[in-house]
């Protein structure tokens, strides 16, 4: 590609002048982005300030005067892949997230009397709003597109990727830590003969976990925090909820998942991981998103199992996030003429942002997505791995 069309003079809200939009500028030059460009990646400003937001408050800056209207991509997710990719974002040092640094180091955000605060602001937006975007089954994770071409193929085959993992076989009782709409529950009763229980701090969900129990499905969900359950189980899985435990409670939650797990069990672990163990939270998904979620490093996974689990297996398909966001991005886009009227124009913006600005970062291997198999005490003769 060639160097990008820097069409300053045709934007009211640009100061050539000013040293701070020059410097933000040239930053973007080296990603590729240009500022009122002609690509579907360029940044386009409808308003001031915007620059001056990205340095002061970083990707919270750039997030809120999005939400405002206040600047657009025609391709949102490009525009995040190219910036990411390119490495810019490290050059830029907001200096009004000192707090929000320090607070997300030094005190505990997902304490249990905080574990219920992301079911409310988040998982309990509405059901109706979430099927219309998810695919059948209501699986709000990471697809596995290997062999899939739409969502529906890929939730499943990401489901029966996860029961074939565990070498689930009849009449074993699973325990799902963080079981979202019962959807992993649900596909591993129907097809592999097991029992679950699935915890979910989200009343919505829990509602309608009711109706897969009503169908004569051998699962059960449990209004709760983690650390409350003490019931022991032959298989665990905790699919896509390990994200909102938080760097001080990752030792405590293993400590679950090995009171919890029968001495020949297994244990899977699916999340998303970041590359730097030192990064913090982003602030913009923490307070419009994800309240108090934060993202593990490879490293806080491996300290919290040591001695008490042994690792068999681990499986990084990253890459697969960015197509399930797009698909889920679409499915939005498409149903979005139901929820508009109710859910307003700035939820609309912040919606987007958040889907597509995920994708970008997973497209630009910014962040991960692992599935660990654990057991207590090591697979006799060896873990064979499943794909």
């Amino acid at each position: 590609m060639g160097a990008p069309e820097l069409n300053f003079h045709r934007s009211p809200f640009y100061d050539e002048s000013s040293s701070s939009q020059r410097f933000v500028a040239d930053l973007l030059s080296k990603a590729n982005i240009a500022i009122n460009g002609s690509r579907p990646w360029d940044i386009q400003f409808n308003a001031h300030g915007v620059i001056e937001q990205a340095l002061a408050k970083g990707n919270l800056g750039l997030g809120e005067a999005y939400m405002s209207g206040a600047w657009d991509a025609q391709h949102l997710d490009d525009f995040f892949f190219r910036l990411l990719r390119s490495g810019v974002t490290d050059e830029i040092k907001p200096h009004k997230l000192l707090f929000h640094h320090v607070r997300s180091r030094l005190v505990n955000l997902q304490t249990a009397k905080r574990a219920f605060q992301v079911g409310e602001k988040h998982y309990d937006l509405g059901n109706d709003f979430y099927a219309a975007m998810l695919d059948s089954r209501m699986t709000y994770t990471c697809g596995y597109w290997k062999d899939a071409t739409t969502l529906d193929a890929a939730q499943e085959a990401k489901l029966d990727l996860v029961c074939r993992k565990l070498g689930l076989e009849p009449g074993m009782r699973v325990l799902d830590i963080g079981c979202g709409w019962g959807s992993f529950m649900a596909y591993a009763a129907e097809n592999y003969g097991v029992e679950c229980v699935g915890l979910t701090i989200s009343r919505e969900q829990t509602e309608y976990g009711k109706r897969l129990m009503t169908q004569g499905l051998p699962v059960e969900f449990r209004l709760k925090d983690y650390r409350e359950e003490t019931e022991q189980f032959d298989r665990i899985v905790s699919i896509g909820m390990f994200e909102h435990v938080g760097h001080k409670n990752y030792r405590e939650f293993m400590d679950v998942a090995t009171r919890c797990l029968k001495d020949d069990g297994l244990f899977l672990l699916h999340t998303i991981g970041k590359n730097v163990r030192s990064s913090t939270p982003d602030p913009w998904i923490d307070r419009y998103i994800f309240p108090n979620g934060e993202l593990p490093a490879l490293g806080h996974i491996a300290d919290a199992v040591e001695e008490r689990f042994i690792v068999e297996d681990l499986h990084n398909f990253g890459a697969d996030y960015d197509k399930t966001l797009m698909a889920w991005h679409r499915n939005f886009e498409a149903n979005w003429h139901r929820f508009s009227e109710s859910y307003g124009e700035r939820f609309y913006r912040m919606w987007r942002y958040y889907l597509l600005s995920c994708a970008g970062s997973f497209r630009a291997r910014d962040i991960q997505l692992w599935q660990w198999v654990l057991s207590k005490q090591g697979v006799l003769g060896g873990y064979h791995r499943v794909s």
